[in-house]
């Protein structure tokens, strides 16, 4: 998509972040360029509008399931456990260097 005029940032590659911009994951200067560009440009605008609206009824209607205590207790366990391999792995290829 392009509006037809000149951007420092062009139209497609600001809307290829905006998702990631709506979450808060760009850095500093990305959310700069992006804020700055949908400043600029009413087509880009109302796609953002869109997105924002799109991304806020899905958090609405998800938002009120959890997921159960013990599911969680077991992610968070596994994920240690993965840390703790990933751990060992490194410190034993390390420790043969000199």
């Amino acid at each position: 998509m392009s509006c037809g005029n000149h951007h420092e940032t062009p139209c497609d590659e600001v809307l290829a972040r905006v998702y990631t911009y709506l979450d808060g994951e760009l850095d500093q200067g990305g959310c700069g360029e992006v804020r700055e560009h949908l400043d600029e440009c009413g087509p880009c605008l109302r796609e953002y509008g869109l997105e924002e609206a799109v991304k806020k009824l899905v958090n609405k209607s998800c938002a009120c399931e959890q997921a159960p205590d013990d599911l969680r207790t077991k992610v968070l366990g596994r994920i240690e456990e993965i840390c703790g391999e990933i751990k060992t792995a490194s410190d034993a290829g390390t420790s043969g260097t000199a």
